[in-house]
């Protein structure tokens, strides 16, 4: 699969991935900008042109036959929306159970502008207690690329203001949909 994905990222899209993406057992992924649907189908071809696979959340009711075989076969975890639990125990528990898991999650939570980042993403980490690799799609230079392994500190107002400045120089598709 990694050999296709390279073919697809690099000579079809005009992608590349840059930087050394650090080999770690556990980790929740923060890829960003999200301003498209095609921050998606990017970042899972550049990290599987790495041979890795992350898991990504999606909501429950794309998970549907045949959508649940694909999802599933490429990472998906089903998402119950509004559903009482919380997801960030789940999720961690689910970290404590494997062996390997990187969790792709998109910080802003939608493609629209938004000007709070979802909390969810730290707070996985946090209680999983597994670091967090930064990961920006620049589409300005066509690259994806690691822009640092974060360690949550438990400070989250202090920690998202030191992530978010990591996204500085990250040329989203849409910009005006990418607000720091």
């Amino acid at each position: 699969m990694g050999i296709i994905s390279k073919f697809i990222l690099n000579k079809i899209m005009g992608w590349k991935v840059v930087n050394t993406f650090p080999v770690v057992p556990k980790c929740v992924l923060a890829v960003a900008p999200h301003t498209s649907n095609w921050d998606f189908v990017t970042g899972k071809l550049a990290y599987s042109t790495l041979g890795r696979q992350a898991n990504f959340l999606i909501k429950k009711e794309w998970f549907f036959f045949p959508f649940n075989i694909f999802f599933k076969s490429i990472g998906g975890i089903p998402v119950e929306r509004g559903k009482s639990g919380s997801l960030t125990e789940i999720l961690a528990k689910e970290f404590q159970k494997r062996e390997w898991m990187h969790l792709g999650i998109t910080p802003e939570g939608t493609r629209k502008p938004v000007k709070e980042w979802k909390k969810g993403f730290y707070f996985i980490a946090l209680k999983a207690q597994v670091p967090i690799l930064l990961i920006g799609l620049d589409y300005g230079r066509k690259e994806a690329r690691v822009l640092e392994m974060f360690y949550p500190t438990g400070d989250y107002k202090s920690d998202i203001v030191k992530i978010k400045s990591y996204y500085k120089d990250v040329q989203p598709k849409k910009p005006e949909n990418f607000i720091l």
